[in-house]
């Protein structure tokens, strides 16, 4: 027989038993469709997070200088880095494009009589080029600035100033501590970035001059480097830890690089691709063993037709092929139908995390071709039952 005469004639078989074949087919739509939308959230939720490293770019270097514990207990040492001393251990370097270096605090800030939740930044003005705080209202802080009451607030402290007064509060003054700073900027919504140790729209941004009179804890542990392309990053690090050392012998500087940081994410992103797969293959193989036991039962109640079919001069191959279809177009219809549920529910989750939606190649391709391979598999069994029947035993079958 034919392969289209097989088709037209599987068709019609699991047509013949409707709420059967659906079944069967739903097992392998809830299969493919776990391994797409696993994967593919997988990736959507890397790229997420890979996405707030390209922002500031892959030449970049986030430095801080923590103090180095002794045999006995953790030890604090009174030395701390300048700003003087910091632009100087950059300038050691010439592969060091510029520098940000930048204070936080946590001091009580109130505006108008109500208390604020956010601290308090002492920044540079490299600080925004850097790690890009676009300013949309007034300035950001200038180099001019240094003890002066001047200061930026982020988007969601700037919110919450409306909110309270209804005035806009640029030009306002802002209590921090005991000391008034003058609003003079606002900046835009930036997103968390966990290569800058800070949370810049609920912050205030002051200049690091006065940051450092505003409390003695105002210490300079933190700077942001930005690089010349294609950098040394080992031998940068080698010289920003002698110049280091050199200012502040009790300390030691740990160093992350964003490139070092896109390529173990990257590392990880594949680790969780494979392992969200095999969790999605799970179900696929479930569905599979739904095609299985479908395709047995089918083969039980259609003993009298197999029995007439050899009897008349049907090849074993024949029959084997004629049930072995039955269970490819289930899994053609299944694995379709879950490369569209997958990628729908892709969107959802994009939709709700707000995050951005991308369609991958890869993930509907594999769990398309898994479904194939896994209702040939387990259909390929029933087939081969179906063949070995004897004609006169299939004949006197009820």
């Amino acid at each position: 027989m034919k392969l289209t005469a097989h088709i037209k004639e599987a068709l019609l078989n699991l047509s013949s038993s409707k709420l059967r074949s659906a079944l069967a087919l739903l097992g392998i739509l809830v299969g493919t469709a776990s391994v797409v939308a696993m994967v593919s959230g997988g990736q959507l939720a890397t790229n997420e997070a890979l996405k707030q490293f390209k922002t500031l770019g892959t030449d970049l270097l986030a430095v801080s200088i923590n103090d180095v514990p002794n045999d006995d207990q953790t030890s604090h040492s009174e030395e701390s880095l300048t700003l003087q001393q910091v632009m100087a251990v950059t300038q050691t370097e010439g592969q060091i494009r510029d520098v940000a270096p930048y204070t936080q605090l946590y001091n009580p800030i109130q505006y108008n009589g109500h208390t604020l939740n956010g601290a308090v930044l002492g920044v540079t003005e490299n600080f925004a080029k850097i790690v890009h705080v676009n300013v949309v209202r007034g300035r950001f802080i200038s180099s001019l600035d240094r003890y002066s009451p001047f200061c930026v607030v982020g988007h969601q402290l700037y919110e919450q100033m409306k909110a309270i007064s209804f005035v806009d509060p640029l030009g306002k003054q802002i209590q921090v501590g005991s000391d008034f700073f003058t609003i003079v900027g606002v900046a835009d919504a930036w997103p968390d970035n966990s290569f800058v140790y800070a949370n810049i729209d609920s912050a205030i941004l002051v200049p690091i001059l006065a940051s450092t009179a505003l409390s003695k804890y105002a210490e300079i542990n933190n700077f942001i480097v930005q690089l010349v392309p294609n950098a040394n990053i080992d031998m940068i690090t080698h010289h920003l830890q002698q110049a280091v050392q050199h200012y502040v012998p009790n300390k030691r500087l740990y160093v992350r690089s964003a490139k070092e940081l896109i390529t173990s994410m990257g590392k990880q992103s594949k680790i969780l691709t494979v392992f969200l797969g095999l969790i999605g293959s799970i179900s696929l193989i479930v569905g599979g063993i739904g095609v299985m036991n479908i395709m047995l039962v089918s083969v039980v109640e259609r003993r009298r037709e197999i029995g007439i079919r050899l009897a008349v001069g049907a090849r074993r191959v024949d029959i084997r092929s004629l049930f072995l279809i039955e269970a490819v177009m289930l899994s053609l219809v299944g694995g379709i139908s879950g490369v569209v549920v997958g990628i729908v529910i892709e969107y959802i989750i994009a939709f709700l995390w707000h995050w951005e939606f991308m369609w991958f190649f890869w993930p509907p391709v594999i769990g398309f071709s898994v479904s194939v391979a896994i209702g040939i598999f387990f259909g390929f069994y029933p087939a081969h039952q179906a063949s070995q029947l004897d004609p006169i035993e299939a004949l006197r079958s009820d």
